[in-house]
């Protein structure tokens, strides 16, 4: 929902060509686009500096997505200091799978923890580009998004006073509790889809156990390592969804994940400190269109992908490519197409990123479920991936993210 500022304290509005609305990977990286170009913005971000810096989440990175930062000159420390993944390793029937997707494809994974990319993202922006940014601001409202004379507001959390600031367009990037999604509320056509399953999220102070990403489909459930440093390993449990994390104490966890991720000659778990333990209920959405009047959404405010495949902050970073980029053009030149485009030609990827996620996870899951025609199939997929190498070259395409050109 938008509104008009109703007697605002601010003496005179702000004015910035666009705001961006959240300052996390999506919103960082239109603010960066921007500013490359010669444009003003404001990011507008609820959490500090120092929050949105050390939120562990994502960390695997396509390809093409680093040569898209790259592009952009983002992306130095990352390249310095990523970890490169060639290949992941299935386990099922006790025994150990190797896939080696560079091998098929030569390409790779970049494993680099979201929130060192977010750090470097900020000190880009902030820092370097000299990007205006607004951290811990409190009731962020939209005004007259359906016209041409669109604003924002915020409560400035030092003064206390709601500021104003007019605009031409809004980049919300604020993720799916954000402003910005809420605004479009019963506008927007949303797809959803519920998995049934949950992931017990897990960071342990542990080194990895094997040099690569696991997936260990058992029919007792899920079980997945995804290195994410020397001294750090990201572990996933699926469980149901809505179970308490405290259902989970150390030594149940470490059980399970010995007895799931079990094979043949597998080196042994190296335990460690559990410090997060966290529940994700597996669901997706997509919101159509992504462009409401002056509002552009981009990353999770537009749709979320469960971390299944590990897309999510690859989608994002991708509508953040393509709307820097047709926000540039637009502010700078007059030429529209590329925001006339934006909404459709992000959603081919989306869509197309969901039904990859939902075929890996009847792969993941389907030998778990208790219905035998499921495990049945779940197990055909997987033997075809190591006996078709048209199987094999397939899903390292999609896996990789380099299987469509939008």
């Amino acid at each position: 929902m938008t509104e008009t500022p109703s007697s605002p304290n601010s003496p005179s509005p702000q004015r910035f060509p666009v705001v961006v609305v959240g300052a996390g990977p999506a919103g960082l990286t239109v603010g960066c686009v921007l500013r490359a170009a010669g444009v003003d913005c404001l990011v507008l971000e609820t959490g500090t500096r120092e929050f949105v810096e050390g939120r562990p989440r994502a960390g695997v990175i396509e390809e093409p997505v680093v040569r898209g930062l790259e592009r952009r000159g983002l992306a130095g420390n990352l390249l310095e200091r990523a970890r490169r993944d060639t290949a992941c390793e299935f386990r099922f029937d006790g025994e150990r799978h190797r896939f080696g997707f560079h091998e098929l494809t030569g390409r790779h994974h970049w494993v680099y923890p979201q929130q060192f990319l977010v750090t470097d993202l900020v000190r880009e922006y902030a820092d370097v580009r000299g990007g205006a940014v607004r951290f811990g601001v409190r009731d962020v409202r939209l005004h007259g998004l359906d016209g041409d004379r669109p604003s924002v507001s915020y409560v400035c959390p030092d003064s206390g006073r709601r500021e104003v600031v007019a605009c031409d367009f809004v980049a919300g990037c604020d993720g799916a509790r954000g402003v910005t999604r809420a605004a479009v509320a019963g506008r927007a056509r949303v797809a959803r889809h519920d998995y049934g399953i949950g992931w017990l999220a897990l960071l342990a102070e542990a080194p990895p156990s094997a040099d690569r990403v696991l997936f260990g489909c058992h029919p007792d459930g899920f079980a997945g390592q995804m290195p994410r440093s020397a001294e750090v390993t990201r572990y996933y449990l699926q469980c149901p969804p809505g179970d308490d994390p405290e259902n989970w104490p150390h030594e149940r966890v470490w059980a399970e994940l010995r007895r799931r991720l079990g094979a043949a000659g597998a080196e042994p778990l190296t335990e460690g400190r559990l410090i997060e333990k966290r529940v994700l209920d597996m669901h997706d959405y997509v919101t159509e269109p992504m462009t409401f009047g002056r509002l552009h959404l981009a990353g999770d405010a537009a749709h979320l992908v469960a971390p299944i495949a590990a897309k999510g902050l690859n989608l994002a970073l991708h509508d953040a490519f393509a709307l820097g980029d047709a926000l540039a053009e637009r502010l700078l030149t007059g030429d529209g197409t590329g925001l006339a485009g934006y909404s459709e030609s992000c959603l081919r990827r989306v869509w197309d990123y969901q039904e990859f996620s939902q075929w890996l996870s009847e792969l993941f899951h389907g030998g778990a479920g208790g219905d035998p025609f499921r495990a049945g199939t779940a197990l055909a997929r997987l033997r075809r991936l190591f006996s078709s190498p048209a199987a094999a070259a397939a899903f390292a395409e999609q896996y990789l993210g380099t299987a469509a050109r939008f």
